[in-house]
């Protein structure tokens, strides 16, 4: 029974290991263009670098732009920083994933 509890209290351990982020807030630049030649929107966070497992959420800006324009906005995101043993198993797994992509784009 003992064990039972031990082991428990382990994987509890090791789960909240792994859900564990530290959040960071930093100002950034949204760049949104719907025009005829491109579609995308781009965010430049000031001075941070996100890793794998990270995870980004932008604060204040549209979430639709009128067809034909290209709009540039200040603002603010919040990075949530991955634990290490959370990056360590997207690194792992991550490379399976966008392999699957691979065969889905370029397939015959």
């Amino acid at each position: 029974m003992t064990g039972w509890i031990v082991g428990s209290l382990g994987a509890a351990l090791v789960a909240g290991w792994f859900v564990a982020t530290r959040r960071t807030d930093v100002k950034c630049t949204v760049d949104l263009e719907s025009t005829h030649d491109h579609f995308h929107a781009h965010v430049d966070l000031d001075g941070v670098e996100v890793n794998e497992g990270d995870a980004v959420l932008v604060h204040g800006t549209p979430n639709r732009i009128p067809f034909g324009t290209v709009r540039s906005f200040e603002s603010t995101a919040t990075v949530y920083r991955a634990s290490w043993i959370k990056r360590a198993t997207v690194r792992l797994f991550g490379s399976s994933e966008i392999s699957a992509l691979y065969e889905v784009g370029f397939e015959g």
